[in-house]
């Protein structure tokens, strides 16, 4: 029997992390994007025009907040432009 109790009060975000150009570190943001949370799984998204966006899937608690807090520490990270929520789960 699976028990689902370990993901109670927990959520599941994914995340769109838009550089400020196209010269901008992608490496180097997604390095410092895992120093301020906890990340799940990182990939790159080609947006337009040679600019891309790092795509962040993270797990967080009930008490550590919503997106704002989230998207709070991800904002602290040098070359973020913007960040879309792209998709959210309560698990």
């Amino acid at each position: 029997m699976i028990k689902w109790n370990y993901l109670k009060g927990k959520n599941s975000w994914v995340l769109k992390v838009k550089s400020e150009g196209s010269e901008t570190d992608l490496e180097e943001v997604k390095e410092d994007v895992r120093d301020v949370i906890d990340v799940e799984d990182l990939g790159e998204e080609e947006i337009a025009f040679g600019l891309k966006a790092v795509k962040v899937s993270t797990i967080t608690t009930d008490e550590e907040g919503g997106t704002d807090a989230v998207e709070e520490q991800l904002e602290k990270v040098e070359g973020v432009q913007s960040i879309e929520l792209e998709h959210f789960d309560k698990m």
